[in-house]
């Protein structure tokens, strides 16, 4: 049985998947075999694993912080909102059902076994496993059944580490408060606290430290300070783009439109990052800038739903009018769907069954089936001839004329569709502004000069070394990993489960 430490947090979005992936490239640095784990995750940001399924894509960015590639153990529950009261259910990396939200809490323990079997697939295989929490504990309203949190914590015998946001204030409160809150048995679980996204002189959080560590009777086990490069580590939740404030000065501007449920929108990182291009995302309640030499439609869990959105707020007619002027558009995966002329969902895949009219801006439609293609690929993008890599994770075919005129080629089969004045492109990949001599190409056909040395990978890897350091600098890696290898052994436990 492998060492083995949960971070839990005090709330949503404190720093759970940082802390994991930062603690997963130290411990990696120190010659330990890691592994990242994550119970239950709810994400529409999700990556293609090499056994063919899908996770999180906070997993996939921790298993590159422990030099390894993902696999659907890492992740064994996936949730992926459709509306507000229903998600996709994802197990093993496959799509199992699409429940409300009351539904799957009402029957979630009934994945635990799963998840229990693929938790004892990374222990044989690691030294230490880094599991990360959902949401928090805290939350003792959805105490019964739990899977995600304390109920796996008691289920797999680990102990956990609390994490706080001081950045948020009353970090104080809310570690305190969660000790207060949680049942005994639960607190129990608790091992040390580590207070994240410190700004200033750490001097003055002193008594703090002294304060929680009488009143929970735990130790700290770190106060990191802020971590400014985590900027360019891809964000699991979309949530991180109602913050995102417009990058402007760049030569290439591109405005992505803020969808209700936006997918894998770490597509946007690469083009964000790259000198020349400034990526704005629109929110709702604001108009499309006229002057954007690309409008990016991204990803979409539910692509009617999110047609009826553009159409709410008036981005349909933004989007035209920039077509009209003779400007680019660009669609990936479902916001290539929308570029079409009809979208078809006639057995309800992701909603209510219908159809319901695109932009109408490629001369395509498209079909909604139960049928996820999940796979990595690499091709050629036909306009310019440079080679990309990517994934697929979509539902749905897309057929018509402007079909015969692919957006890439990927082993023998066509891949996307360009309307015939070239301005207009859709695709169904994923990822591909990784690429670094594509995106160049890209980026120079916007207008921009498509010379720069930005590698997109490499800095993504140097970022995750420097974020180890910063792990290594400021919390208590010793202290974690006594932790992490008392776990007690769990029989009894699974037996009950």
């Amino acid at each position: 049985m492998s060492a083995a430490l949960m971070i839990q947090g005090t709330g949503s979005d404190v720093g759970k998947s940082f802390v994991v992936a930062g603690l997963a490239r130290a411990f990696t640095a120190r010659g330990l075999t890691v592994r990242p784990f994550k119970p239950q995750n709810m994400s529409n940001n999700a990556a293609v694993t090499q056994d063919g399924g899908e996770i999180g894509r906070a997993q996939a960015l921790q298993a590159r912080a422990c030099n390894v590639a993902p696999t659907t153990h890492m992740n064994p529950v996936l949730l992926k909102p459709e509306t507000d009261t229903g998600a996709q259910v994802i197990v093993g990396g496959k799509r199992v059902a699409t429940l409300s939200a009351r539904d799957y809490m009402r029957t979630r323990e009934r994945f635990m076994p799963a998840i229990l079997e693929s938790f004892d697939k990374l222990n044989a295989e690691a030294d230490l496993v880094l599991i990360e929490g959902a949401g928090s504990p805290a939350e003792v309203n959805l105490r019964e059944g739990d899977i995600a949190n304390m109920g796996f914590a008691h289920a797999a015998g680990t102990p956990v580490a609390l994490v706080g946001d001081i950045h948020r204030g009353g970090v104080i409160a809310s570690i305190a408060g969660t000790f207060e809150v949680i049942s005994a048995e639960d607190a129990g679980r608790i091992a040390a606290f580590l207070v994240n996204n410190f700004h200033g002189d750490m001097t003055l959080f002193e008594d703090g430290v002294r304060l929680l560590e009488e009143h929970t009777g735990r130790p700290c086990a770190g106060v990191i300070p802020h971590f400014a490069d985590a900027m360019r580590l891809p964000a699991e939740d979309a949530v991180a783009l109602d913050r995102v404030q417009p990058n402007t000065g760049g030569a290439v501007k591109i405005a992505v439109p803020r969808l209700s449920r936006i997918a894998n929108f770490d597509d946007l990182d690469p083009l964000a990052q790259t000198p020349d291009v400034s990526v704005e995302i629109v929110q709702p309640g604001h108009p499309l800038p006229a002057d954007a030499d690309l409008i990016l439609l991204p990803g979409t869990k539910s692509t009617i739903g999110d047609l009826a959105v553009l159409r709410e707020q008036g981005w349909d007619i933004d989007i035209i009018a920039h077509a009209r002027q003779g400007r680019r558009v660009l669609g990936l995966c479902g916001g290539y769907q929308m570029l079409g002329r009809m979208v078809h969902d006639r057995d309800g895949v992701e909603g209510a069954p219908g159809s319901a009219p695109g932009l109408g801006l490629l001369n395509i439609e498209t079909v909604l089936t139960g049928d996820k293609a999940l796979e990595s690929v690499k091709g050629r993008h036909v306009p310019s001839g440079e080679v990309l890599s990517g994934y697929e994770i979509h539902l749905g075919r897309s057929e018509g004329p402007d079909c015969a005129r692919p957006f890439a080629e990927i082993s023998g089969r066509k891949d996307g569709a360009i309307s015939a004045n070239g301005l207009i492109e859709g695709t169904y990949l994923h990822g591909i502004f990784s690429s670094d001599r594509f995106r160049g190409a890209f980026v120079a056909g916007l207008g921009g000069s498509g010379a720069h040395d930005f590698a997109y990978d490499a800095t993504l890897d140097a970022t995750l070394d420097a974020l180890g350091a910063h792990m290594e600098r400021h919390a208590n890696l010793d202290l974690l990993l006594e932790i992490a290898r008392s776990r007690e052994g769990s029989v009894q436990t699974r037996e009950a489960v």
